[in-house]
């Protein structure tokens, strides 16, 4: 997966799906494999990230390829992807309504998705809502 817009305009933004062909050095060649530019190949380089702000009287610089290996995906950053298999883990509750039917309708069918519960006798989870934040 992606994790900066590097070129938009050829299909390269922040949650773009990738499946990497080659490795190098400087660049991964990797295929699109979601969104209008899907089956393209693309080349990935090493950016150099620096803070913006240094704490210390020196500069830092991380060069890094900017994507990662997604074992799994938050709710928001998995909205607007359509996926074979999802796996939602509800031990945790959901904040709002919203989220949990985001993360229940990533699924191509009903009869893929898994869901994790708490306890092995809660069938049920909570919709937490704050109050004092609608306020």
């Amino acid at each position: 997966m992606l994790l900066r817009n590097l070129q938009p305009r050829d299909g390269l933004c922040n949650g773009t799906r990738l499946m990497v062909v080659q490795f190098a050095t400087r660049v991964i060649e990797a295929k699109i494999l979601n969104g209008s530019h899907a089956g393209n190949y693309v080349f990935i380089p090493r950016i150099t990230l620096q803070p913006s702000v240094s704490e210390t009287p020196f500069q830092m610089a991380r060069r890094q390829f900017p994507v990662r290996l997604p074992f799994a995906m938050t709710i928001n950053k998995s909205q607007g992807q359509s996926v074979k298999y999802v796996g939602i883990d509800l031990r945790n509750h959901v904040f709002s309504h919203g989220q949990l039917y985001v993360a229940l309708s990533r699924c191509t069918s009903s009869n893929r998705i898994s869901i994790l519960l708490g306890n092995e006798d809660d069938d049920k989870t909570t919709n937490v809502v704050y109050p004092e934040v609608l306020l």
